[in-house]
């Protein structure tokens, strides 16, 4: 039987753009991932810093997926990924 491959994403979940764009400049200032993540996240994964945990490869919307699998282990998302759910700021964990 074929194991499924898993990702372990955090991520900061807005309804717009320009507060995913403001987020992103905030991070680049030396903000941590972690506390915009608390403040800012309308997902309820925002208590946990942003951590999904391990997401089985297919599960999460295709725009999602594609980004957190192009980003390198330890990176975050230059530019914020728009889904169903509105815009994601994504930091690759493994």
């Amino acid at each position: 039987m074929k194991k499924n491959k898993t990702y372990h994403v955090q991520h900061i979940l807005v309804k717009h753009n320009y507060e995913a764009d403001d987020i992103l400049r905030q991070i680049k200032d030396g903000k941590s991932f972690e506390q915009l993540a608390q403040k800012y996240s309308i997902c309820s994964s925002a208590k946990n810093n942003g951590d999904l945990g391990p997401i089985p490869e297919g599960k999460a919307d295709s725009e999602f997926e594609e980004a957190a699998l192009n980003l390198k282990p330890n990176s975050t998302s230059t530019q914020p990924i728009r889904t169903r759910f509105g815009y994601h700021i994504i930091k690759r964990i493994n």
